[in-house]
C-alpha cells in the first residue's frame, strides 16, 4: 500500500506545482461536490420539477453516504495529508511537501471518497432522469444520441474534475477517488431499480432511518469492544493539519452519519405530511417555479445556521434538526405556505 500512496502523493505534488493557479477552483469543485450541494439546491429544484427524481436523489445520496461511513470504517484509509508525515516509506530522504488549504483537514477515514462517491451518484441520477424525460417526449433519434453524448461526456468532465481536487487539496489518494465513482455509480443504479421508494410510507421512513443509525453504531460498539478505535483518524487530523481551525467536526463520521438520518427522516415527514398532498396549483408553472425560488432562499437562509460542537450531544442533535427541516422547507412549508397565500388572495377578489 506504501508504494500506491507514494504515488498518490507525487501525483498530489504534480497538481499543487502544475496548477497552482487553479487552487480556489479547485478548491470551489470539491465544495459543490458536497452532498450538501444536493440536500440545499438540487433537491428543491428536482422536487417541484419531478417528484419521483427528488425522492431518488436523496435516496441514493443518503444511502451512499452511509454506505461510505461504513466503508471507511472497514477500509481504514489513510489520507496523503498525514501519511506523509507518518509513513516510512521514505527513510532519512525527505518526504514530499504537500500544501494545505481550508478544506484539506477532514476527520474521517480517506477510503472511499466520500465527495466523489456522493457526486457520482447523484450526477448520475440527474444524468439518467434527464434522458429518461427526453425519451418519453419522444426526441427526434439523432437528437437524443446527441443529448445522451453530451450529457455523458458532461457527466465525465465533472467527475473527473471532482477527482483532481479531491487529489489536490491532499485529502485523498487517487485510488479512493476512482473507488468512490465506481461504488456512487453502482449505488445510482441498485436504486435506479427500487420502485418502493416512492410509495414508502412514513413508518418505513422512520424504520429504515432507525435500523441505519442503530446498525452504524452498534458497529461501532462492538468494534470498540474489540479494541478498534473508528474515531483514529480524529487524532491524526488533529496532530497534523497545520491550522488548528481547520479541523472542522462537520467532517467526522457521526456528525455526517446524523446529518444523513435527518435528511432521510426529513424527506419521510415532508412527503407524509398534510400540507404535500398534490392539488391543482401545483401544476401550474408559476406555482412551482416560486416554490423553488422561495425554498431557495430559505434554504439558504437556513444553511447560514452554524452550531458549536463545544458539546457533541448537542450538535449532533441540532444537525440532525436542521437536516430535518431542510427536507421539509421545499416538500411542505413553501408549497403549503404559498397555496394558503394564493387561496387568502383569490378570495378576497370573490369577496
Amino acid at each position: 500500500m506504501d508504494l500506491l500512496h507514494s504515488w498518490g502523493v507525487n501525483l498530489a505534488v504534480h497538481l499543487q506545482t502544475e496548477y497552482r493557479a487553479y487552487e480556489n477552483w479547485f478548491q470551489l469543485v470539491s465544495s459543490v461536490a458536497d452532498l450538501h450541494t444536493t440536500f440545499f439546491i438540487f433537491f428543491p429544484i428536482w422536487f417541484h420539477l419531478k417528484r419521483d427524481v427528488s425522492i431518488k436523489l436523496i435516496w441514493v445520496a443518503v444511502v451512499g453516504d452511509w454506505f461510505n461511513l461504513v466503508l471507511k470504517w472497514v477500509l481504514f484509509g489513510e489520507r496523503p495529508y498525514w501519511w506523509v508525515h507518518e509513513t516510512k516509506f521514505y527513510g532519512t530522504d525527505p518526504a514530499p511537501a504537500l500544501r494545505q488549504v481550508p478544506i484539506t483537514c477532514e476527520t474521517g477515514p480517506g477510503s472511499p471518497s466520500g465527495h466523489a462517491m456522493g457526486s457520482a451518484g447523484v450526477a448520475y441520477v440527474m444524468v439518467t432522469a434527464v434522458l429518461a424525460i427526453a425519451a418519453k417526449r419522444k426526441c427526434p433519434p439523432l437528437l437524443y444520441c446527441l443529448l445522451q453524448a453530451v450529457l455523458w461526456m458532461l457527466f465525465v468532465v465533472v467527475e473527473l474534475q471532482v477527482c483532481m481536487s479531491r487529489v489536490y487539496v491532499a485529502a485523498h489518494f487517487p485510488h479512493q477517488v476512482i473507488s468512490g465513482v465506481i461504488s456512487g455509480i453502482i449505488v445510482a443504479e441498485v436504486f435506479s431499480r427500487q420502485k418502493w421508494i416512492y410509495r414508502a410510507s412514513l413508518q418505513k421512513y422512520f424504520s429504515i432511518t432507525v435500523f441505519l443509525l442503530v446498525f452504524a453504531v452498534g458497529f461501532y460498539v462492538l468494534l470498540k469492544v474489540l479494541g478498534v478505535d473508528l474515531l483514529w483518524t480524529l487524532e491524526k487530523a488533529q496532530k497534523w493539519c497545520n491550522n488548528p481551525s481547520w479541523v472542522n467536526m462537520d467532517t467526522s463520521p457521526f456528525a455526517s452519519l446524523l446529518r444523513n438520518m435527518g435528511t432521510l427522516f426529513g424527506l419521510g415527514l415532508g412527503l407524509h405530511w398534510p400540507l404535500c398532498s398534490e392539488s391543482k396549483l401545483s401544476s401550474s408553472a408559476a406555482f412551482r417555479i416560486s416554490c423553488i425560488g422561495v425554498s431557495l432562499v430559505l434554504l439558504q437562509l437556513l444553511d447560514s445556521l452554524s452550531f458549536s460542537s463545544d458539546n457533541q450531544a448537542t450538535f449532533y442533535l441540532l444537525s440532525f434538526s436542521k437536516s430535518a427541516a431542510a427536507l421539509l422547507v421545499p416538500t411542505t412549508l413553501v408549497p403549503g405556505g404559498i397555496s394558503l397565500f394564493l387561496l387568502g388572495k383569490k378570495d378576497e377578489k370573490t369577496s
